[in-house]
């Protein structure tokens, strides 16, 4: 029988393991495709997954259950969140995986226990409103075309000056205990930087509050919050050496959750 994994969480946050050696089902909850979740013991882990037909197509809600069931196990442990679309072929490739990784995954869970994940973007008005011609043609090769690769390279710098100074005064507004910064151009012509701030659960309350102070003082810029998530981007951080081997499915992640570079994973 395969499984579809949604995270893995600490075995004593869930009580209901004590006693048992064999998968659990989770009272009233439902995964990718309405199948139950079990909560699968595994030494002092607990590996959340239900029942897969690899036969079954993923598509737009499967996400969408993907990242509600890690946000329910959310509330009861520190997670590691496995890559939307991973599965495992049987029993032995799952308890196989596990063991190979156990220590790693231990240890990441104690560096994550008692922390969260808050998302900001903000949007930004391009300092660089000036657009050079993309459909110059490459084989002009005059000085009008290698001045205008100079403008271009000037303007991404500063792009990337504006982008650093944002991400600086964010750091020393909201101070968090780590954080993960990109920035990209969107179609309406401004800069959005996606930032991840890891900060400690006891203090969600206080962040929500100093963002509403911040996003009233900066009228330059528009900024949404989103959060406490798993801390997605931190957990794929710290999994960058781990080798573990599941089945992957021939999908790709279409929801805001997964993405990593191996089995475990984080929204977009």
């Amino acid at each position: 029988m395969a499984w579809y994994a949604y995270c893995i969480g600490e075995k004593q946050a869930f009580p209901e393991l004590a006693r048992h050696r064999k998968p659990v089902p989770m009272e009233s909850v439902h995964g990718v495709s309405g199948n139950q979740v079990f909560l699968y013991p595994a030494s002092d882990l607990a590996i959340i997954v239900s029942e897969h037909n690899p036969a079954e197509t993923l598509n737009q809600k499967s996400g969408v259950d993907h990242a509600r069931v890690i946000a329910d196990c959310f509330q009861h442990s520190t997670v590691l969140p496995f890559r939307f679309g991973t599965v495992f072929s049987d029993d032995e490739s799952l308890r196989k995986s596990i063991r190979s990784n156990q220590r790693q995954f231990l240890g990441n869970i104690d560096k994550l226990r008692g922390k969260t994940e808050m998302h900001l973007k903000i949007f930004v008005d391009d300092c660089c409103t000036h657009q050079v011609d993309k459909h110059e043609p490459i084989e002009r090769v005059g000085r009008e075309y290698l001045s205008n690769l100079r403008e271009n390279a000037s303007r991404q710098r500063e792009r990337q000056t504006r982008a650093r100074a944002v991400s600086f005064q964010m750091h020393r507004l909201f101070m968090p205990l780590d954080e993960e910064v990109s920035c990209r151009l969107t179609e309406s012509g401004k800069m959005l930087l996606d930032i991840a701030h890891l900060i400690d659960r006891k203090y969600v309350e206080r962040y929500q509050n100093k963002f509403s102070t911040t996003s009233a003082m900066m009228r330059e810029c528009q900024m949404q919050l989103s959060g406490p998530w798993p801390p997605y981007h931190f957990v794929h951080r710290l999994t960058r050496g781990a080798h573990a081997h599941p089945q992957q499915t021939a999908h790709t992640a279409v929801a805001p959750a997964p993405i990593s570079t191996e089995q475990l994973a984080v929204p977009a």
